[in-house]
């Protein structure tokens, strides 16, 4: 159920452009002018709050010169019921008044969601990355990045309007009563605000820089130690907990080291303001005294001026250590935005349409694609299966078959060429359609850490739990599914199987997968050693499953065991992303080529390396 409150902030809603932006200045009004109305309430309670609690100070001064009059007590308090009415007005309702509306605003409105908008518009654009973009990188880091970059602009912008705001309203406020009180009490107040901003203007890009430098070493930390937790199993096969605790003891010296860097630069910055301030509220301490020596100013413009410049002293500590958060901040943002903002290299055409799959004719028309290299993967391939067949993909590792399977799904963007599906150019229909009308059942299966039925289901998610138990029965798991029981007691279906399904054997995590793929049941299936996590006996049965699956599908086998595809009404023979040989099985082992030489070298049914 949706929180009442997001009828100021929907987390749901998606701006009209979702693209995040490259450049810092654009990627905080990219989110700011989302939330434009809650920030400006925020903008005014917080501008007020600090211009009452400034004339309060004032009435202090003035009540003081009201009572140091003389007279008799009622006729002073009568003529200084105006001073006194003030000081009530702003100090005690309407300063505190305007502190609680700012603080609702911060608290209840843009807190518990801005950050998480800005989460899952991140998390959005970065589920639209292409496959290498994932390859290439870190899933933790890239997890910390989207994770970091909620709360760094949410924070940037809240604590500019909380601290950095409301202290320049102050000041002014500040400096509009000194000028009222004695012009002179505003020079000394003035070369203060000057030396601050300048001693600022050279130590916060320093700030800024190593906090950016800081915020990507604790990316690469959490990086490695993810990555470390991920491959716990190799880690602990190869007896590497040493060498794993090395590695990421290695970036925890960088960082370390990072955080001393900018904490030096802190220190200078704060050491040179402190001395700063308390020079200057001698001078002005020192000037009000010699005003009110020369009866210029009365004993209650003293009173006021003291705590007014004391308390600037103290707001102005207090704003340094905001300033260094926030550009703290801005650096953690600037690092995420470098990575989730990368363009997505594989894109959906503004005019592209469903994928409408009637025969399911693959088409390859002079397709050319390297992987970014000069060569050496496919050149040219031109193949037509038509639709209903099934193919089998035979070749050594590297030879293209996979890479053939991936420029179906659309992984990755042709170099050259095409491919058709019904005619259809895979390039100009939405991602999303082209793959949900083909199967894909992996050598490497990898499931979700949720239960068994969300991972079945997730090749149809609005099936019922009968039609789950079904697929699981025609992909032979539901027996084993059945005695699974996870560390919180969830059995069966609703056992959870740990992270990439950990906890369950390689054919396990198969059969699940093939049910996944059962319960699809989309037109065009490919096969990519489906069966090779499988015992012998379980995967005849499975083996007659696909069989039947494969009924009316246009059919794509890859496979290093020739047994298994030697069924396949059609063979391509690949080397180095060419077709070399093409025919049924008996065809191709009468023609004594190259296949007909993999067939009889064949070790246990598998292709000799």
């Amino acid at each position: 159920m949706k929180p009442r409150l997001n009828s100021y902030i929907d987390i749901e809603k998606m701006p009209d452009d979702p693209v995040i932006p490259d450049r810092l200045g654009a990627l905080f009004w990219h989110f700011i002018r989302q939330v434009k109305g809650p920030l400006i309430w925020l903008v005014f309670f917080n501008a007020a709050c600090a211009a009452f609690n400034a004339l309060m100070i004032y009435y202090v001064g003035s009540i003081i010169d009201a009572l140091s009059g003389g007279g008799a007590p009622g006729e002073v308090l009568r003529q200084a019921a105006w001073v006194i009415g003030g000081f009530v007005l702003c100090g005690l309702i309407l300063a505190p008044l305007t502190g609680i509306g700012a603080q609702y605003v911060h608290s209840i409105v843009v807190v518990p969601f801005f950050g998480n908008l800005i989460r899952r518009q991140s998390h959005w654009y970065v589920l639209r990355h292409s496959l290498s973009y994932f390859q290439n990188d870190f899933a933790g880091r890239i997890a910390n990045k989207v994770q970091q970059m909620g709360p760094a602009i949410r924070d940037v912008m809240t604590q500019f309007i909380g601290s950095v705001m409301y202290v320049a309203v102050f000041i002014l406020s500040t400096a509009g009563m000194l000028i009222a009180t004695d012009w002179l009490l505003i020079v000394p107040m003035i070369a203060w605000v000057a030396l601050y901003v300048g001693i600022l203007w050279v130590f916060i890009p320093r700030v800024q820089k190593r906090s950016l430098r800081l915020s990507e070493s604790q990316s690469h930390m959490v990086g490695r130690i993810v990555d470390s937790y991920t491959n716990i199993m190799t880690v602990k096969l190869f007896a590497r907990r040493q060498y794993e605790d090395d590695f990421v003891l290695g970036s925890l010296h960088r960082h370390s080291g990072r955080i001393l860097d900018k904490n030096i630069q802190i220190f200078l910055m704060t050491s040179t303001l402190s001395i700063a301030n308390s020079v200057m509220i001698g001078l002005i301490f020192a000037l009000s005294l010699w005003l009110w020596a020369r009866g210029q100013i009365s004993p209650g413009a003293v009173a006021m001026i003291l705590p007014l410049v004391i308390q600037v002293h103290h707001q102005m500590h207090w704003i340094m250590w905001e300033l260094t958060g926030i550009f703290e901040w801005i650096g953690t943002a600037q690092e995420s935005m470098q990575t989730i903002s990368k363009p997505h290299r594989v894109t959906d055409e503004g005019a592209a349409a469903p994928l409408d799959v009637r025969q399911g004719e693959i088409r390859f028309d002079h397709v050319a694609f390297h992987y970014g290299k000069r060569g050496g993967v496919i050149d040219d391939l031109n193949l037509i299966i038509p639709g209903g067949q099934k193919l089998g993909l035979v070749g050594h590792s590297g030879a293209g078959k996979s890479t053939i399977a991936n420029l179906l799904l659309r992984f990755y963007d042709l170099e050259s060429g095409c491919i058709l599906i019904d005619g259809q150019d895979i390039s100009r229909c939405t991602q999303d359609s082209l793959r949900a009308n083909i199967s894909m059942v992996t050598q490497d299966t990898s499931l979700l850490h949720r239960s068994i039925i969300d991972n079945i289901r997730y090749g149809r998610p609005l099936s019922s739990r009968e039609e789950v138990i079904e697929a699981a029965r025609k992909a032979q798991a539901h027996d084993f599914i059945l005695t699974l029981e996870d560390e919180k007691g969830r059995k069966g279906y609703d056992a959870h199987v740990g992270e990439r399904g950990v906890k369950l054997s390689g054919g396990q995590r198969q059969r699940i997968a093939i049910a996944r793929i059962i319960l699809k049941d989309a037109p065009i299936l490919i096969l990519d050693e489906a069966t090779s996590a499988l015992d012998s006996e379980v995967e005849t049965y499975i083996q007659q499953q696909l069989a039947t699956l494969m009924q009316g599908k246009t059919v794509i086998a890859i496979a290093h065991r020739l047994s298994t595809i030697a069924r396949m009404d059609r063979l391509i023979v690949m080397d180095h992303g060419e077709i070399i040989e093409d025919g049924s099985h008996d065809d191709l082992v009468r023609k004594g080529g190259h296949y007909a030489r993999l067939w009889s070298l064949q070790s246990g049914g598998f292709l000799p390396e």
